[in-house]
């Protein structure tokens, strides 16, 4: 077997993915505290389960208890320092430092607090007590410090100025000047009210995305990622640049089960990179394909990681407006990666897969179709408006029925009911481990949050972004002036700076800042700036959480890029910058839904003539962006043409007809050449 075909074993991949992962640097520790840990994050799946089906508690008990128990874990799992995963010294106990024990425990005990002096928070808000104000500040130092384990540095860093800021609002300059807020009355706001650390971040994740990581976790189990892998392979696999179409689609179906970038590029990376390196990819865009397809995940339906849940609390609409919304950004997210792919192939002469490489669909359906059965049973609750935890809970339900089934088939009724058990277990501490970090980050981000609310930082960055936004748009508006007719409005150009600065604020926030929580902050803080603008709510979501994505292929921190670039074996700041180019062509879509909102489908004054119109607009200018990146159209481009099409991906995302008209003629003008060109060559 030649290098390039050399497939990385299951160990290494779990390396690896621990290498560029933080969430999964899990410590390596001794069996009882292994079997504690174990223990505690089964029991809190069967928790979350039986609620998911029977109903919550009241909510601050539910989200401190999820909390607590969650940070408990992560001291246990996480070590201080990277140099302390595999060996501890100094004062130990079962393993474990002493120090993290009693992180571990302090992090707990501040945490139930809460919920046990809950009845009396009436009469303790906006006049804490001592042990109030102790017991606030020891969960804030040690959720400060899970998150710096469990994620990195970044998401502390920027809780720590917000609380910064609250505290020295007087000696800010210019607009963010405050009054300011004492010690007390900043742990009074983060930990005693429902503004902070025990707000709706924290919420949705306890009460919503912990049964769907979950879920996603036991749909895996029961073979359902493989089914996808193996259904894109026979389905793509046989036109030109095979694998890399494989990579595209098979990520597309895997993300509608899971929500996590680098999970998703490990797991299908590890078959279709050594795949396209084989049949003449470079090693670096082979990377690049599969980070960039797996960033997709986080905006499939019906899963969608966290956001979607999020969005649901904000905005208060039904899930299933999300999941309707979600669609056709989902699509030109692949779309886009698809188009370069192609293109690409196409541009090198690169071959598809043989037809003995290729599996038979009808087989894989036929043998796979009741790992199939949860997730149609998922869609089906959430489409006809069962709430999210019921229709999570059925469908958690069914892949234990279904793996049920598969193990007593497989192996008999006794080795089958015992391999049953072991699977469960396993499969209820996988999920619930999945979930620590972005437990810890949403209780951290309601920090940032709760500082937004007390000082109304928020408004007064709306208000500096769009009164620079209206001085760069007059002064465009005049400099094109000298057309014989107006291509763009000042209003238009004005949201368009609007969104080009909102835009670049998410990919920065998104470098190393997980995608959950690169959304709430920005939620807060850059979805004002829209609202200013007259963007419809669910549209301005939307555009934050879809750049907010794109931070995952985004150097310098490109973690599901370098994560595949490991698989691949070539160079990581290379695959990340291939990684964001091929994003760039779905980069147009946010900018394109903002101006056309009908592409949502479920935005006030749809109209499926108006969605023809946009989605035809933002097809035809992610094909002119791809091909002016990838060179190639239907043939090599000219340097002129080169220069051209993206100026006409530009013009045809415009909500103005005329400039629309001009993007269409360019791109026609130049498909025309190629065409022509074709025809005068020797047969």
């Amino acid at each position: 077997m030649n290098q390039d075909e050399r497939h990385l074993t299951d160990a290494e991949l779990r390396a690896l993915e621990e290498d560029y992962d933080p969430e999964a640097r899990y410590r390596t520790v001794l069996r009882p505290v292994a079997i504690l840990s174990g223990v505690i994050l089964f029991l809190l799946s069967v928790y979350h389960f039986y609620t998911a089906g029977f109903g919550i508690p009241r909510a601050t008990t539910h989200r401190g208890l999820h909390m607590g128990v969650s940070l408990f874990v992560i001291f246990l799992s996480f070590a201080a320092f990277s140099s302390g995963r595999e060996k501890t010294t100094g004062f130990v106990l079962l393993g474990v430092p002493v120090l993290d024990w009693v992180f571990a425990i302090a992090a707990a005990v501040s945490s139930f607090y809460v919920p046990w002096i809950y009845d009396q928070l009436a009469f303790r808000i906006g006049n804490p007590l001592q042990i109030d104000i102790v017991m606030g500040t020891v969960l804030l130092v040690t959720l400060l410090e899970a998150v710096r384990r469990s994620m990195g540095w970044p998401l502390p860093v920027i809780a720590l100025l917000f609380i910064g800021y609250a505290y020295f609002g007087q000696s800010m300059p210019g607009i963010f000047v405050h009054p300011g807020a004492d010690w007390s009355g900043i742990i009074n706001h983060l930990y005693l009210s429902s503004q902070g650390i025990y707000g709706t971040a924290l919420g949705v994740i306890a009460t919503y995305v912990f049964h769907f990581v979950l879920f996603g976790v036991m749909a895996q189990r029961i073979g359902l990622g493989q089914l996808f892998i193996d259904l894109a392979t026979a389905l793509t696999g046989r036109y030109s640049g095979g694998p890399a179409k494989v990579s595209v689609v098979s990520s597309a179906l895997l993300g509608s089960i899971s929500g996590s970038s680098i999970a998703n590029t490990v797991t299908t990376g590890a078959l279709t990179i050594p795949a396209m390196i084989r049949i003449g990819f470079k090693r670096h865009f082979a990377a690049a394909v599969e980070a960039a397809s797996s960033t997709g995940g986080q905006i499939t339906p019906p899963v969608m990681g966290a956001v979607a849940f999020l969005m649901v609390e904000y905005l208060g609409i039904p899930l299933r407006t999300i999941l309707i919304a979600a669609i056709v950004p989902a699509f030109m997210h692949f779309f886009g990666v698809l188009v370069q792919v192609h293109l690409e192939a196409k541009r090198l002469g690169i071959r598809g897969l043989r037809k003995e490489e290729l599996p038979n669909a009808i087989k894989v359906l036929r043998e796979g179709w009741l790992s199939m059965l949860p997730l149609i049973l998922l869609v089906w609750m959430l489409m006809s408006g069962r709430t999210p935890f019921l229709a999570a809970f059925w469908a958690i339900t069914a892949c234990i029925v279904v793996f049920a089934v598969q193990r007593v088939m497989a192996s008999g009724l006794a080795t089958g009911a015992q391999e049953f058990a072991v699977g469960i277990y396993d499969g209820f501490v996988a999920g619930a481990r999945s979930s620590l970090a972005v437990t810890a980050a949403a209780a951290l981000v309601g920090v940032v949050i709760g500082v937004v609310t007390l000082t109304g930082v928020g408004f007064k960055i709306a208000f500096m972004v769009t009164s620079v936004a209206q001085d760069w748009a007059q002064s465009a508006h005049a400099f094109l002036g000298f057309l014989p007719f107006e291509l763009f409005t000042v209003q238009t150009l004005a949201l368009l700076f609007t969104l080009l600065m909102t835009a670049v604020v998410c990919i920065l926030m998104g470098c190393g800042i997980p995608t959950t929580a690169n959304y709430i902050i920005m939620v807060a803080v850059a979805a004002p700036v829209l609202g200013m603008m007259n963007v419809e709510p669910l549209v301005a979501h939307f555009f934050v959480f879809y750049y907010g994505v794109l931070a995952d292929v985004t150097p310098p921190v490109a973690l599901a890029a370098y994560a595949a670039s490991g698989i691949a074996g070539a160079n990581a700041f290379k695959a990340g910058n291939t990684a964001f180019r091929l994003s760039m062509g779905k980069a147009l879509v946010p900018i394109m839904f903002v101006f056309s909102p009908s592409l949502l489908l479920v935005t006030q004054g749809f109209t499926w003539g108006a969605f023809a119109l946009a989605f035809t607009g933002a097809v035809l200018g992610i094909v002119s962006l791809s091909a002016a990146i990838t060179g190639w159209l239907m043939g090599p481009l000219l340097k002129i043409e080169r220069a051209l099409l993206p100026i006409a991906a530009l013009l045809m995302i415009a909500p103005e007809i005329v400039s629309t008209l001009i993007g269409v003629a360019i791109l026609g003008g130049v498909a025309l050449r190629q065409g022509l060109s074709r025809k005068s060559l020797p047969a």
